[in-house]
């Protein structure tokens, strides 16, 4: 066997004097620092982005503080860093890099310009005269940008290939989810000036070499570290004393052997995100000297920070309560006494040194200042921690704080939130007898109490805010109290009564020159008709989109798209959903809509279903269940489409997720919400062969949807009914479930193709002749669809079908991790070091839906990374020869 070559050995000194400071060792990354100086060399051409993920002490910060050593004279390193505060600070990093150019860019940061100003600012920063020094912009910990950041990044990568400039972003992938705002902000970078470049732990190798150096057990090192370069750094500094339990561990040892003020120095940067001003440590620079000289903290900009996060956070989670409440107090008088500090840090440090009045000043300072950079959750969290202490504040100002905080959550999709806080402002309101306040106030109720499922409230407060609003002259509220009840209405499937409400808003709306509430009037008016048919009210709600767009009405424009959107889902005409839910949930992912986001997430994932991506589709229903509003109407569509493949699939948790849509859906009372459950709760039955329960909840079900007149859910709960066994079934149903009920399966195939249906034409196939059955059988158990598989090869021999193929095996090795076959096939690729696109070259699947399946993995081994997930794989022996497990494809099946 041929000995690996031993690494080399690369420590950084980043413009640090050796003799005072040991840093972390920079081993395994010779070839990433040489991509970075060729980037570099190539921006001259064009500015590029290289975007640096690993995880959490991969050694993102030391690779690139050593390649801002290596560029020395020849670039402009500009430095930015998102800081792990409570509510993430808007624009940090750009505020950071502001003070560093000062200038244009750092006067309109300071009076709060409006977001585009300050991007030019900054771009015409880059842009500066030929003779600057090329502009290296970096860009730290990234997974902790707030919204703002996350726009001025794309805003600036759409734009830096006309700048001779570099960007380097780091961020955690640990810490980066599948839905993770960061993900879509880098996807929406430009692909031709994006360069991507993964820090993989160190090789077991390097690990034992350096060990061996350090007289300490190789196997024990890697063991305990993985490979991590910050843990191995700090447990081969611990010296000859046993391995600690924890990087904590090793950090306090070193705080203990500083002198005690020098320590207490270090305790106090412990409770400061990110760095410390050098305002925190002015007039001590000999305890400085000593923390830096010890290796607890390092240089940082014009103050001083930990090594690492972790670190801080191992000193900081140390601290008793008493002491961390103490030095955050000694932060926050510090930090205040600085011009343009940002008020965001002054929000986290007031919230743990438990200041009440400094909270309920600076969380109003800083839950306004997201607000209008658009950060909507930062601006709601802020404003949420100064609402706690609003019982200090004079009745009109306390009401308005409250207002303002149930506005934001609102956006931000925190119902529950924004509805207690409207309590509290309609109480308020109602004490100091303000009339059109009131019957504002019980609109908003009316709007959040539907989003959170309470159907009787938002239903009460709707009627109330009419009358409130009726006995005071007409105002721009009354238009709009009136335009809640249309939309409430159509939302019920009232679509005559919506209309009518409707028509009335917009004429008092158009009297008194009132466009918002116009167009959200006809946004509910087209709505109700395009769901009754009206061909021409989609284009109307286009129309109300793009006029809503143009006002700035940014929540107004988005539910147009969704309801167009959600429409045609409710029409069955799925080839057109798909690329009209895509648009809306771009629209209002970009415009940071959380509480349409979820939604969307939840309806494409029944789409996806249908259109039998079911990959992506649980993919869509974790990314919106694992959101923080895990109740009312944005929940439902999510636990319908997991709940409907779990039960396919025969997962035991099924039934448990389509009790929790029923309670869901009947807490909204909506048909829309009801009559999908109640299918897909009959659906389930059926496949479990109880056909007593299964026509009982389609007929719980079928009523509604005929008092609605919605063909399509009559269609389906009928189908489900007549599948069931039940008598009475209505006639007036939508035209491919008439047909499978009639028994004219052909007929009801084709009509669901058209629609792009995939999922119910296999269902139609079902009741077909041996190629139509044997085509279902093989789509099934590609789906793994077990039970629905299991129960259609039980049908068949009912039917009196013979030689019906057994279907493939299920896979027992993994069944501990819970890994479907095909995800065992997928990782078993994955440890093997294919790319995703190999993968899907391999396996014959798309890129996207091998992206899927290694979220699932991820998810079901409870592992942060792919390289996580292969070490997992060989300890628990999940993976299997897949050649002999593979099926061949079923024969026909004869009768």
């Amino acid at each position: 066997m041929t000995r690996a070559p031993t690494p080399r050995r690369e420590v950084i000194h980043p413009g640090i004097d050796e003799a005072r400071f040991v840093p972390m060792e920079l081993w395994e990354r010779s070839a990433t620092l040489d991509l970075l100086g060729d980037l570099l060399r190539d921006s001259a051409r064009g500015g590029r982005v290289v975007v640096v993920a690993g995880e959490a002490g991969m050694g993102k910060s030391v690779l690139v503080s050593e390649f801002a050593r290596r560029c020395g004279a020849g670039a402009r390193v500009l430095w930015g860093g998102c800081d792990r505060l409570i509510t993430p600070r808007a624009l940090g990093p750009l505020h950071d890099i502001g003070h560093q150019t000062g200038g244009v860019l750092a006067e309109r940061l300071k009076a709060g310009a409006a977001q585009e100003q300050i991007f030019t600012a900054f771009l015409d920063e880059l842009s500066g005269p030929e003779r600057r020094r090329r502009p290296v912009v970096v860009v730290e910990d990234a997974h902790w940008a707030d919204e703002a950041t996350l726009d001025w990044l794309v805003w600036s990568g759409r734009r830096i290939g006309r700048a001779p400039a570099l960007f380097v972003v780091t961020y955690r992938d640990d810490e980066v989810g599948a839905e993770h705002p960061l993900r879509g902000a880098l996807a929406a970078l430009p692909s031709a000036l994006v360069r991507r470049v993964s820090l993989a732990p160190l090789s077991p190798e390097c690990v034992a070499e350096q060990a061996r150096r350090a007289g300490r057990d190789p196997g024990q090192v890697h063991r305990l570290t993985g490979g991590n370069p910050l843990l191995v750094t700090e447990l081969l500094k611990a010296g000859s004393r046993e391995v600690p339990a924890t990087v904590q561990d090793l950090i306090l040892d070193r705080l203990r052997a500083l002198p005690r003020p020098a320590g207490d120095l270090a305790r106090l940067v412990a409770v400061i995100p990110t760095r410390a001003d050098a305002a925190v440590v002015a007039g001590v620079p000999d305890l400085v000297d000593a923390c830096v000289d010890a290796g607890v903290l390092v240089p940082s900009g014009d103050g001083v920070s930990y090594r690492h996060e972790l670190l801080r956070n191992a000193v900081e989670d140390a601290l008793p309560p008493a002491r961390r409440a103490a030095l955050h107090r000694r932060a926050l008088g510090v930090l205040a006494g600085i011009d343009g500090v940002d008020p965001g840090r002054l929000v986290h440090h007031a919230l743990h040194a438990g200041d009440e009045t400094a909270v309920l000043r600076y969380g109003q300072v800083a839950g306004a200042g997201a607000a209008r950079q658009g950060a909507h959750r930062e601006a709601a969290a802020h404003y949420r921690a100064a609402a706690a202490h609003a019982g200090r504040l004079p009745a009109p100002a306390r009401a308005d704080l409250l207002e303002e905080y149930a506005f934001q959550a609102y956006l931000a999709g925190l119902a529950e939130d924004g509805l207690r806080a409207r309590r509290a402002a309609l109480a308020v309101r109602e004490e100091l007898r303000e009339p059109e306040r009131i019957g504002e106030n019980l609109r908003w109720i009316s709007r959040l109490a539907w989003w959170a499922g309470h159907a009787e409230e938002a239903r009460a407060a709707a009627v109330r805010a009419v009358t409130v609003l009726d006995a005071e002259p007409p105002s721009r509220q009354l238009a709009m109290a009136y335009s809640n009840r249309s939309q409430l209405h159509m939302l019920a499937g009232e679509r005559e009564t919506a209309v009518a409400w409707g028509e009335r808003a917009r004429t008092l709306a158009d009297r008194l020159g009132d466009a918002e509430t116009s167009v959200h009037a006809m946004i509910n008016v087209s709505s109700a008709r395009l769901t009754d048919g009206d061909q021409e009210a989609a284009a109307a709600l286009r129309e109300a989109h793009e006029r809503a767009a143009s006002l700035g009405l940014a929540d107004h424009a988005t539910r147009a798209l969704v309801n167009l959107a959600t429409s045609l889902v409710q029409l069955a005409e799925y080839a057109a959903a798909a690329p009209a839910i895509d648009q809306a949930l771009a629209y209002a992912t970009r415009h940071d809509l959380d509480g349409y986001v979820q939604y969307l997430l939840g309806v494409r994932a029944g789409v996806r279903l249908v259109r039998c991506d079911w990959p992506g589709a649980l993919a869509d229903a974790s990314a919106a269940l694992d959101r923080p509003a895990r109740a009312g109407v944005a929940v439902v569509p999510a636990l319908v489409a997991r709940g409907r493949i779990q039960a396919a699939r025969g997962e035991p948790e099924a039934l448990a997720t389509l009790d929790e849509a029923a309670r869901q859906a009947d807490r909204t009372g909506e048909v829309q919400r009801v009559c999908p459950v109640a299918a897909a709760r009959s659906e389930y039955f059926l496949l479990h062969g109880d056909t007593e329960r299964a026509a009982r909840e389609a007929r719980r079900g079928l009523g509604p949807a005929l008092a609605a007149n919605h063909p399509f859910y009559a269609g389906e709960l009928a189908y489900r009914l007549w599948r069931a066994g039940g008598t009475g079934v209505p006639a007036a149903v939508a035209r491919p479930y008439q047909l499978m009920i009639d028994g004219d399966w052909t007929a009801a195939a084709e009509e669901w193709a058209r629609r792009g249906a995939t999922h119910p034409r296999l269902e139609a196939l079902s009741a077909g002749d041996r190629p139509a059955v044997s085509e279902t059988l093989r789509a099934l158990d590609g789906l793994e669809a077990t039970q629905s598989a299991g129960r259609l090869r039980a049908d068949l021999r009912t039917r009196g079908f013979t030689r019906i193929p057994r279907g493939p095996r299920r896979a027992t090795s993994a069944a501990p991790a819970g890994l479907t076959p095909r995800q065992t096939d997928v990782l078993a690729l994955l440890t093997e070091g294919l790319s995703n696109a190999e993968i899907a070259t391999r396996l014959s699947l798309s890129p996207k839906t091998v992206d899927h399946h290694i979220s699932a993995i991820l998810t079901k081994l409870d592992v942060p990374t792919r390289g996580h997930a292969a070490a997992t794989a060989h300890r628990l022996n999940l993976l299997r020869d897949t050649a002999q497990e593979t099926s061949p494809a079923p024969p026909g099946i004869a009768n």
